[in-house]
């Protein structure tokens, strides 16, 4: 056989490669015979070698190093449930639908945890972690210290600053128990670094930003705009400007009527079983006042309407030029945590004309940010990530009416049919301090003796579980930091507990059972209320859809990834496979 094509050099220069047979230096390769060199042939190869490899790194062309994106953005739409994606996403034109063509969509996205809820999710997406490490199991908890409720953004060490009327509480990220992905951002790269986190909600503004921020910026059902002393000691002058140019109040005559045609929307608009409260008809039209100026009812109606999405985005758009957020040295992040999806599905559920409609707005919203940041930031120099904080039950009553199982349950009840039972064992007393969503809190010392004793401690287990739609109970000294199985059920509960603030029983409801007097709610760990989008867009950003196991959680990570900052201890992991392997 004739010798082949002699080896070509690398252009690396660290080896050389046969064409055919890719055996280093020729070594073993029968096409290149094998001669001893003479020391003075091998000495001239070697400074001939020395001189083009001197040559090769002066002239080669360098690979050029990733640019990390100068502004990080994250969108989430609270209770937005991923099925609403493959739904109603044929008529979306704009922004929500150039994240799906344009961007990376992990379709089996989900909570693994328990307590599917704003704050929890929020911070979940913002820190990389789940409750388990970061604290915040729900909205709030009973606090067994000062014997009362508290909510996850409670901190009496600040002041709520309004841009309005007075307000009382403080607010701030003091009981969260991980650094987000913002906090990082400040931490290690060089700055300035911008922050800025937007929402109807305290707790998701609060959640997204972290320890810190340049704006953090919620609305009140009283009617004003606020901030935290632990954010800033006075209001913000361009806040301020645009929340006095562009008051709520003017809005009170207006009426939310539908974006598109009435055959354009599925289900029925009058539908039964929907709890609109506040005044208002399950059907469209919505007005939001009723003539006698604002009310603390038209502020509550405000939220549920696109007209709250669209104030939000603008206020966004206006912080981008403001602050020039993405057009400096350093890393900017954005956060928007649009809330009305969710106050207006726990009043009309899942299958409601209102709920397409909003996703119709947002669509429209979200577009028109991703225009004016193309414009100001530049396609290439922003990222983009969209999830949801948690998904949503059908209503009941309709799961019901469709043959399936389903009810409502209230933990106050479990807690009184608790306290019977105990009194049967123990002797009358009040044993039960709190109930809620996902547990049940004992007064003090209360625990220790229902432990102690076998016959109580059934008690107490029969007469949860022999409530209807109550699935499975945990105790909490099998929680912390003990093995229980490796269960769905058994894990998704140990993610969502925290020694000292989740409750002495754990309840996991049944599907489609839920602990709540609205039409629809969330916070179980069945798939309506844990499956959500994740979307990622941008110039690294491999677009696509992806069937791979993702979690809000790996949000965090993979943005940091991106902008060259580690996470400390992250339950997420970075979507390597959404990433461009060129970059």
């Amino acid at each position: 056989m004739a010798p082949h094509a002699p080896c070509m050099t690398s252009p690396s220069l660290r080896y050389a490669i046969c064409r055919s047979c890719a055996a280093r230096s020729g070594a073993g390769c029968s096409g290149h015979p094998t001669m001893r060199p003479g020391r003075k042939e091998t000495l001239m190869r070697r400074w001939l070698a020395l001189s083009l490899l001197l040559v090769g790194m002066i002239t080669a062309p360098q690979e050029a190093a990733a640019e990390a994106p100068t502004l990080v953005v994250v969108l989430v739409i609270d209770q937005m449930r991923s099925d609403y994606v493959d739904r109603y996403q044929h008529q979306w034109s704009a922004g929500l639908k150039r994240l799906l063509s344009e961007g990376a969509w992990f379709r089996r996205a989900a909570y693994p945890y328990l307590g599917t809820v704003t704050c929890a999710g929020h911070a979940t997406i913002a820190t990389g972690a789940y409750p388990a490490q970061h604290g915040m199991i729900l909205n709030g908890w009973w606090d067994r210290e000062a014997a009362r409720q508290i909510t996850c953004t409670d901190d009496a060490e600040h002041a709520t600053l309004s841009y309005g009327g007075p307000l009382n509480g403080g607010v701030s990220a003091a009981r969260l128990e991980a650094a987000t992905l913002a906090d990082e951002i400040r931490a290690q790269l060089p700055g300035p670094n911008r922050v800025v986190a937007l929402s109807l909600k305290a707790r998701s503004t609060v959640m997204l930003s972290g320890q810190a921020a340049d704006v953090a910026l919620w609305f009140d059902d009283r009617g004003s705009w606020a901030t935290s002393t632990a954010y800033t000691d006075h209001p913000v002058p361009f806040v301020k400007r645009f929340i006095d140019a562009n008051p709520v109040e003017a809005d009170t005559d207006l009426t939310w009527t539908r974006a598109r045609p009435v055959t354009d929307y599925l289900f029925d608009d009058d539908a039964p079983f929907e709890r609109p409260g506040d005044g208002w008809s399950p059907a469209f039209p919505h007005p939001l006042g009723d003539g006698s100026g604002p009310s603390a009812a038209f502020f509550r109606r405000w939220q549920k309407t696109p007209l709250s999405d669209v104030y939000l985005g603008r206020l966004a758009e206006t912080a981008v030029d403001e602050l020039s957020l993405g057009q400096g040295p350093g890393t900017d992040y954005l956060a928007i945590g649009f809330s009305a999806l969710d106050k207006a599905g726990h009043k009309f559920g899942p299958q409601s004309h209102e709920v397409q409609d909003l996703l119709i707005g947002l669509d429209a919203t979200i577009g028109s940010l991703l225009e004016r940041l193309d414009r100001t930031v530049g396609p290439d120099r922003y990222v983009v990530a969209l999830s949801a904080d948690h998904g949503v039950s059908p209503i009941p009553e309709a799961a019901v009416s469709s043959g399936l199982d389903g009810g409502r349950v209230q933990a106050s009840d479990i807690g009184r049919r608790v306290d019977a039972a105990l009194s049967r064992v123990l002797g009358q007393a009040a044993y039960v301090a709190r109930g809620n969503y996902t547990g049940l809190y004992f007064n003090p010392g209360v625990y220790d003796r229902v432990l102690a004793n076998p016959q109580a401690l059934r008690a107490v287990k029969d007469t949860i579980l022999e409530t209807p739609g109550v699935w499975q109970v945990f105790r909490s000294d099998q929680l912390d930091g003990r093995f229980i199985g490796d269960g769905e059920v058994a894990r998704a509960v140990r993610l969502s507990f925290f020694p000292g603030r989740s409750g002495d029983m754990i309840m996991v409801p049944r599907p489609y059972w839920i602990m709540s007097r609205d039409a629809a709610t969330h916070g179980t760990l069945h798939a309506y209320d844990q499956r959500v989008p994740v979307i990622l867009l941008g110039a690294d950003i491999q677009p696509g859809q992806y069937l791979q196991d993702a979690t809000p959680a790996d949000i965090a990570p993979t943005l940091a990834f991106l902008s060259g900052v580690t996470l400390a201890h992250p339950d997420g992991r970075v979507l390597v496979e959404a990433i461009r392997q060129d970059r």
